[in-house]
């Protein structure tokens, strides 16, 4: 059987490839299996997930060690997740079977501070992400995403709020979110530091 290459190995595979890359062509590269993966997504939490409704949610995060990895997560939520950088979410329709929205798309924080900067003029295929960025630092996120779509989606904090009784009934453990659990750096062992770049692997 062929070994994979770890993300340490291609993390320095790449950083050693000098080819020049056209970027559209690299973006279509990272965009081909989006719409696959979204429905693999579907199967997963379809039945998980006892709403007519749910969101799906794409969010490309980067590698705290490798510099230049990216790993790039698919989930479900039964409620609009908080907005970020770097995310996707789309809503799903269970009686269609259909993806029916694409609610929003965020860039970078860079970028979206950027978008948001005062009497920045933009072009037309950038202007609904520079208003989606706008209502993020403004703090009027939520009430932006539903006029525009005419949904009327809860939140998280909202959504808990109003299924507060039935949750706990479930069993499910819902914490105070004015409050926050301390790290113990105790589960944290660093021997030695050589490159942040470089993966190490313990093989004992």
């Amino acid at each position: 059987m062929e070994k994979r290459l770890t993300a340490g190995e291609l993390s320095q595979k790449a950083l050693a490839d000098t080819t020049k890359y056209d970027a559209l062509e690299v973006g279509h590269a990272m965009t081909d299996d989006v719409t696959h993966q979204l429905r693999e997504c579907i199967r997963i939490y379809r039945d998980k997930i006892d709403e007519d409704e749910f969101c799906l949610i794409r969010i490309i995060a980067t590698d705290p060690l490798i510099k230049n990895a990216k790993r790039i997560k698919y989930y479900a939520w039964p409620y609009l997740p908080a907005p970020r950088p770097n995310q996707a979410v789309f809503l799903y329709n269970k009686g269609l079977d259909q993806i029916t929205k694409r609610l929003w798309i965020l860039p970078s924080a860079m970028v979206m501070a950027e978008l948001a900067g005062t009497n920045i003029v933009v072009d037309k295929r950038y202007q609904t992400m520079q208003a989606w960025s706008v209502a993020f630092f403004k703090g009027t996120f939520w009430e932006y995403i539903r006029h525009e779509h005419g949904i009327k989606m809860l939140s998280q904090e909202e959504y808990i709020s109003v299924h507060r009784e039935e949750l706990i009934k479930a069993g499910c453990k819902l914490f105070d979110s004015n409050t926050s659990e301390p790290f113990d750096f105790s589960k944290v062992a660093i021997e030695k530091i050589v490159d942040t770049k470089t993966a190490v692997i313990n093989e004992n």
